[in-house]
């Protein structure tokens, strides 16, 4: 009789046991905590880490990483986070030094840090523009540079990280295409674009555009009035039917460029807004890297052909 009452508190103990433990070894891990500065490289990063990373933003929609400094909130971002995502090639200008020594503390990375620089855009002051993602076959090269750092992190989901780097590259590489097919469109003599500051290079190349930027590859250069006028002349002298203004630099440089233009007696419109340094709002479709290359080259077609 004594022996089936130990047996009968035996199973009650472990049914009451049972549940909890069976939890606890269950229990899933908490997403990774993933920071990026600008919304190109954030969107990358949610499009290959999927369920198994929580991204932590810094700079929204409008905001110029050039100019950027960083807010008591985004150092605590930083301290959160496991992971650091950032342009590199001077992109975030003022936060360089800051996350080039946050290294020493947590991997932070340059997505662009295993890109070839005989890719790249040589500046006058040997260094590089940092606008790779207006082509878009060099900014799938970054894929490659989150996938491998999540996967070495995080090496239970290596094959995730993959497949989900393998399945986005494959939508880049479909949306090279259709930009493509868009251009052909525009007139060979109509491909000249013209913006506030000097981001477009990159897609000038890859995609046959002449391009003038009134400010330099930083928005911290000002634009004289000398580089009004000559941009004016240079838009009167080829008839350029439009120029266009920028989410994240001010339209008063570009408003003043056109008044230039109208006073030699040609009128030229101001053509929509490109997203340059930053993308939509985070509910739009401009919100995400492929809205908003479709966006702007949607944009720029409509205006010049």
């Amino acid at each position: 009789m004594r022996r089936k009452q130990l047996l009968v508190l035996f199973v009650l103990l472990l049914v009451s046991c049972g549940p909890s433990s069976f939890a606890q070894q269950t229990t899933s891990k908490p997403p990774i905590k993933v920071a990026a500065t600008v919304g190109m490289i954030a969107d990358v990063i949610k499009h290959v880490g999927g369920e198994h990373i929580e991204v932590l933003g810094l700079m929204g929609p409008g905001v110029d990483p050039h100019l950027y400094k960083p807010s008591v909130g985004d150092v605590r971002i930083l301290d959160d986070a496991e992971l650091v995502f950032y342009g590199g090639l001077e992109l975030e200008g003022r936060m360089t030094d800051m996350l080039e020594k946050l290294n020493r503390q947590k991997p932070t990375i340059a997505v662009t840090s295993k890109l070839d620089p005989r890719r790249l855009h040589l500046t006058g002051n040997d260094s590089y523009d940092p606008h790779i993602w207006f082509d878009v076959l060099l900014w799938r090269d970054t894929i490659d540079v989150i996938a491998e750092t999540l996967a070495s992190y995080d090496p239970a989901h290596a094959a995730d990280y993959e497949r989900n780097a393998t399945a986005y590259a494959q939508e880049l590489t479909a949306l090279d295409q259709e930009i493509r097919d868009l251009i052909a469109t525009v007139p060979a003599s109509s491909r000249v674009l013209i913006t506030a500051h000097d981001a477009f290079g990159y897609f000038g190349s890859a995609y046959g555009f002449e391009v003038r930027g009134l400010q330099g590859l930083s928005t911290a250069s000002e634009a004289g009035a000398g580089d009004v006028q000559g941009l004016a002349e240079f838009i009167k002298t080829r008839q350029i039917k439009a120029i266009f203004v920028e989410s994240s630099v001010p339209q008063t440089t570009i408003n003043a460029v056109q008044k230039a233009v109208q006073s030699r007696g040609w009128n030229v419109a101001i053509g929509g807004q490109l997203f340059s340094d930053a993308m939509g709002n985070a509910d739009t479709k401009e919100g995400t890297y492929i809205g908003m290359v479709r966006h702007n080259v949607t944009t720029i077609v409509n205006a010049l052909k």
